[in-house]
């Protein structure tokens, strides 16, 4: 229903727009899990990648009696990682964490479930009817042979570990494959032509990744609610002590080497909306644009390094390159002396921080220098943090023209691929970069001196954070 107001209202009142739309493809969130039945129907509620519930499921499936490697048996890590690149998360958050519990915690919907179907898939189901998953948003279910970037399979023996039945899962096609035309009735609501076709997509990061870069080694940052650094690469690797992995994407033949911040932009509208405004002091969403460009302005204001203040941003935990649920977002070193124009600031330098982090072993992990890094998503609309971003991390930020867009801009590129009027080689010329943000010198050791602070103050607060926020089992 949402998709269809929304493409409805872009297409209301305009036929000839109407008329040149020859394809359909969309860019959603992963690691969300939809149960159907026979009928293409959901079954409750879906999982997303904020739902933990599987963290219990996926501990007994992964664990070792003895002796474990990062919360993993060395055998059944050994044959993830060989097979998929990966490993199932051990917060059970991602697909393979989902569909773990239900098979143990709802047995009743596990049964009636036809198939389980990501965001992605479960949309292209309505639009073509067919039960399919993409190579990309398939890889968060960790059961697939991901060896031939052109073959990615199931894997009996994944399968088997994972404790799911295998009729259970939709096959898999290429982002860039025609899954055949728009149902009737979508034509119908839409008012397109019957010879419109959809074509798979991908899940957002593989979105972003082709409407920033295809080249190899071609480093992109995304700054939305989440944040993630990637590139495409011609291997399949993994980092498993960063949680770091280059795993199959949207583009044929290649594999996108991801790391991953649980959270970013959320760190901004926590602020926003948690401790600067009250909701009913924000009319409307349209006035949120102006609320982030007037932060921005004040934080422009603030001298380089928050005056000494330190923010961590990890208000749901992090990923990369510490695995750590337990961990929380936090101010350090305030004092009197302190505005919330400095709070700020600091909650920008703070997610630039952790980037610079997670950019360490992604480096290790490329094999070489990020080089310049192109910034999307709606954080990177912010000349500011954008400036940060180079001047905390050493590297040169590349701004496009329309950064908030990627993901659209990448649905696009793919449709254009499946309907054979683009090839991925063609999408370079496509791009146009606003601005690019050279890092300063004459800041280089007062961020490093943050760096180094940062890392310790993590270091110093995990045990902590591992002590309150671990569940307490009850012994009654």
């Amino acid at each position: 229903m949402a998709f269809l107001q929304s493409a409805g209202e872009i297409l209301a009142g305009d036929a000839q727009l109407r008329s040149r739309v020859v394809a359909v493809c969309c860019s959603t969130q992963t690691e969300g899990t939809v149960c159907v039945d026979r009928d293409g129907q959901h079954i409750g509620r879906a999982l997303t990648w904020l739902d933990s519930r599987g963290a219990a499921a996926m501990a007994r499936r992964v664990r070792g009696r003895a002796f474990n490697i990062e919360g993993y048996a060395p055998l059944k890590l050994w044959r993830w990682l060989r097979l998929t690149g990966g490993a199932p998360s051990l917060s059970g958050r991602d697909s393979a964490g989902h569909m773990a519990y239900l098979c143990d915690e709802e047995p009743e919907r596990y049964a009636r479930t036809y198939k389980f179907l990501n965001v992605l898939d479960y949309l292209n189901l309505r639009l073509s009817g067919r039960f399919c998953a993409t190579q990309d948003s398939t890889v968060t279910s960790w059961i697939t042979d991901n060896r031939d970037p052109n073959n990615i399979r199931y894997d009996a023996g994944l399968i088997r570990m994972l404790g799911i039945d295998a009729d259970k899962l939709p096959e898999i096609v290429h982002s860039t494959d025609v899954l055949g035309p728009l149902l009737p009735e979508v034509v119908q609501a839409l008012g397109l032509s019957t010879k419109t076709v959809v074509v798979g997509g991908a899940v957002d990061n593989s979105a972003v990744a082709v409407g920033a870069a295809v080249g190899d080694f071609e480093t992109h940052l995304y700054l939305g609610t989440s944040s993630w650094l990637g590139a495409h690469v011609p291997f399949m690797k993994t980092d498993v002590r960063h949680k770091i992995a280059a795993v199959p994407g949207a583009v044929d033949g290649r594999y996108l080497a991801m790391a991953l911040q649980s959270t970013a932009g959320a760190n901004l509208s926590f602020l926003r909306d948690r401790i600067l405004y009250h909701p009913d002091e924000l009319a409307s969403d349209e006035e949120h644009p102006a609320v982030y460009e007037m932060l921005n302005k004040i934080a422009a204001r603030v001298p380089a390094g928050a005056r000494g203040l330190i923010y961590t941003p990890w208000l749901l935990g992090e990923r990369t390159p510490v695995d750590d649920p337990c961990l929380r977002a936090g101010l350090l070193n305030m004092s009197l002396e302190h505005s919330r124009e400095d709070i700020f600031r600091a909650f920008l330098e703070g997610v630039a921080l952790n980037t610079r982090w997670m950019l360490e072993p992604f480096a290790r992990l490329l094999g070489r220098d990020a080089g310049t890094i192109t910034a999307v998503g709606g954080g990177a609309q912010s000349d500011v943090w954008c400036q940060i971003m180079a001047d905390v991390t050493g590297q040169p930020i590349r701004q496009l023209s329309s950064p908030i867009q990627a993901n659209a801009i990448g649905a696009t590129f793919i449709a254009g691929v499946g309907i054979g009027a683009l090839r991925f080689a063609d999408l370079g010329h496509l791009r146009h970069a606003r601005h690019t943000y050279e890092p300063s010198s004459a800041l280089r050791r007062l961020y490093g001196d943050k760096f180094e602070t940062f890392k310790e103050v993590r270091t110093r607060l995990a045990p902590l954070y591992q002590r309150l926020n671990t569940p307490q089992t009850s012994t009654t």
